[in-house]
């Protein structure tokens, strides 16, 4: 039997979106700390079923109060996923490991621009170990996994769980997420939620993500409607501009061209998908169809080597947690407490550094290869992931790595590809599974820089196939 838990109600936040909320307080119909305790209300009423902040700020964030009243999204609470720094908080990477650490001393660059863009933070949402996986469900030290606001027997996908969970449950409108294999836009597809990975470079980057080798992992957020997700976008372009990207701008409208889309169902592993999935594609070619775009079936255009390179890709980075966090990041760091598929990931990686270079090689060069892709097609489209979320258990941090780690391979076998060639990518809710109530998202995927031409779709789409409400699951 399945179970729906979320904080929809007739308070002042009722089913209004960031946008809305954000014009309300700016006009003065609402006040903000009405808003902040109604959100701060809403979580602790969905907390002990979906177990999705880990840490909070209430009492601070009441008091703070509507600094700058001009910001575009000035008094919208929101949470940030604890990957990232803030001030007085402390910062713990979904990881035991860190369980002694002192809260930060400042914010994260990243979270400085989310405060200039006038969010108020509520506190931290969960994460699996340094997001490694796409299901924050960890060991019983650091806390209780976060559960599917829609089924809650369900994982709500990972590795920016508890932000989608949030969202998703009604408790903020939006939140920041951060994705570097598919970590926006699963949690996303799981909850029912818009996700737009960015384009490489579009998001001036947390710090986490400075020292990367390779810079696949990107900040962002996952929201309930696509005017939130464009509205967050537009503005945080006007803090940072990268100059070699099409700017995303404003006033974006639905799309009002004919385009081509390549449909790709098989992943970079040669897995197929299960029949709820594919009942969601083949609605979604139906819809695309009827909008008179031109639709045709295509292998995913990527080298036999990409997937065994990604997984080397992530054993590395595991290494490098392992390894450095301590200088890195905090002295406190034990990495003795550090989970199973961490520690297997980094003595694969040890086992194996020699083919460092050539790995790194092929990765970088995916991003001028990607390009050719949209010679033929202006848009790609896969599901989001191999098959249905899985039920609470099935991706548990506290499982051996081998287990673990394949399935999470034979689960998220799709969205790593956007990652790895740096194109932008978007999961949107089109998909429903009604004998689990659990969503199915599907993703779309657009040349470098085209992050504007995903969200006139995702804006035509939305019109044409509304989302479905969690307040109405029966």
């Amino acid at each position: 039997m399945t179970k729906t838990s979320h904080s929809f109600t007739d308070d002042v936040l009722g089913d209004l979106d960031a946008t809305d909320i954000a014009a309300l307080i700016a006009a003065k119909q609402i006040a903000p700390a009405e808003v902040l305790a109604a959100s701060i209300q809403r979580s602790k009423q969905v907390a002990p079923d979906i177990h999705a902040v880990v840490e909070e700020c209430y009492e601070r964030a009441m008091a703070r109060g509507l600094i700058n009243t001009t910001a575009p999204f000035a008094g919208v609470p929101t949470f940030i996923k604890d990957l990232c720094d803030v001030a007085g908080m402390h910062t713990r990477y979904g990881s035991a490991a860190f369980s002694q650490v002192e809260p930060a001393q400042r914010n994260d660059p990243l979270v400085d621009q989310f405060v200039d863009l006038g969010f108020a933070i509520l506190g931290k949402s969960s994460t699996p170990e340094f997001g490694f996986i796409c299901s924050a469900e960890p060991v019983p030290e650091v806390g209780e996994p976060t559960r599917n606001p829609w089924n809650t027997g369900h994982s709500a996908g990972g590795s920016s769980s508890g932000a989608a969970a949030l969202v998703a449950a009604g408790v903020v409108p939006i939140a920041h997420a951060a994705d570097g294999g598919g970590s926006i836009r699963i949690p996303a597809s799981a909850c029912g939620l818009i996700g737009l990975k960015p384009s490489r470079g579009r998001i001036y980057p947390a710090q986490l993500f400075k020292t990367q080798l390779l810079r696949i992992a990107t900040d962002g957020v996952v929201t309930r409607s696509v005017r939130d997700t464009a509205y967050f976008y537009s503005e945080i372009e006007k803090l940072y501009r990268n100059t070699k990207l099409e700017p995303i701008g404003v006033h974006i409208r639905p799309l009002s061209r004919k385009l081509r889309f390549g449909v790709v169902t098989e992943s970079v592993r040669g897995l197929g998908i299960d029949a709820p999935t594919r009942q969601a594609m083949d609605a979604t070619i139906e819809l695309l169809s009827a909008l008179g775009h031109h639709v045709e079936a295509m292998k995913i255009p990527a080298p036999d080597t990409i997937a065994e390179d990604v997984t080397y890709y992530w054993k590395m980075n595991a290494f490098l947690a392992k390894t450095v966090a301590g200088k890195q990041i905090d002295r406190s760091f034990d990495s003795s407490r550090m989970t199973p598929v961490t520690d297997g990931l980094a003595a694969q990686y040890k086992r194996s550094f020699l083919r460092t270079p050539g790995v790194l090689y092929r990765l970088h060069s995916l991003y001028r290869a990607y390009a050719r892709i949209f010679h033929d097609i202006d848009i790609l489209v896969t599901p989001c992931v191999n098959h249905l979320t899985p039920a609470i258990g099935h991706l548990s941090e506290g499982l051996d790595c081998e287990t673990l780690f394949g399935r999470v391979r034979n689960w998220a076998g799709f969205s790593a590809f956007a990652n790895v060639t740096g194109g932008p990518s978007i999961s949107l809710p089109l998909g429903h599974d009604v004998a689990t109530n659990l969503p199915i998202g599907i993703l779309f995927g657009a040349d470098h820089g085209c992050d504007r031409l995903l969200l006139e779709l995702a804006f035509q789409l939305e019109e044409s196939h509304p989302r479905r409400k969690i307040q109405d699951s029966k």
